[in-house]
């Protein structure tokens, strides 16, 4: 997927400010004997500008995790912060207009709406904020998925990987603080996988993106900066700069 060169974004914030942070972090369910931690006092920063990785076996709580720091579900215990911003005792509505302004989201299910054309669900953040489009960022997402042909087609015309991309742009096009991947690859082939990740490095390298993906594939997580294994509702480990063979044997430690 080649593109133009195109202007990277404005110098990240200093680094000593993360884009996100768990602090603590306690997720419950049930109560009593039959209580169960899915996360169980996680304390985890992520950096802006990178693009970290979250692993573990399945029931770790690496999906609770993401979904706690992006505001999709609440912690029992524990704060989660979005840069200088608690996310604690906020009502819904303020959730909800903090993940609109502040953040991406790109999901397995590609979530697209099936009568909009694929420009349209690019655009539909921004349509559903009231804000104008940047016609050159909205060129240079679309160029850097590879999309510019397929824009006036619905997502029932487009590949699965042509979907995710179109996802992967929807959740670029309004240049937010951060953008939460869960599984995005767990839907596609090897080579439409291959084509995403891509994407999501290339939004860190060029244009200074931050982005935490929860994965099951070692593959995938070689693509990050770092990854962050959990087990149990804890951190157990992590790694930087990881190769797949690293990742694996991390994976085969943990008990996966």
């Amino acid at each position: 997927m080649s593109a133009p060169s195109t202007t990277p974004l404005a110098s990240p914030p200093a680094q000593s400010q993360p884009a996100a942070a768990a602090v603590d972090a306690v997720k419950a369910y049930g109560t009593g004997e039959a209580a169960v931690r899915a996360l169980d006092g996680v304390t985890v920063a992520f950096e802006r500008g990178r693009f970290t990785a979250i692993m573990g076996p399945s029931g770790s709580g690496k999906s609770t995790l993401l979904h706690c720091l992006a505001g999709l579900d609440t912690l029992t215990s524990g704060e989660v912060r979005l840069g200088d911003r608690s996310l604690s005792g906020l009502k819904d509505k303020q959730l909800t207009l903090l993940r609109r302004d502040r953040m991406g989201f790109v999901f397995q299910a590609f979530n697209l709406l099936p009568t909009l054309t694929a420009a349209e669900n690019i655009r539909l953040p921004l349509d559903l904020a009231g804000q104008k489009v940047d016609q050159a960022w909205f060129d240079t997402v679309v160029a850097a998925v590879g999309l510019q042909a397929r824009l006036e087609h619905t997502p029932a015309q487009l590949s699965g990987g042509q979907q995710q991309r179109v996802a992967a742009a929807r959740a670029l096009v309004t240049r937010p603080e951060i953008v939460f991947a869960d599984e995005p690859t767990g839907a596609l082939d090897s080579r439409s996988g291959a084509d995403l990740l891509a994407f999501l490095r290339r939004a860190v390298d060029e244009f200074g993106q931050t982005i935490v993906m929860v994965t099951h594939d070692p593959v995938a997580a070689s693509h990050a900066d770092r990854v962050v294994f959990l087990a149990d509702g804890r951190i157990r480990d992590e790694l930087h700069a990881p190769t797949t063979d690293a990742v694996l044997d991390t994976m085969k430690r943990l008990g996966n």
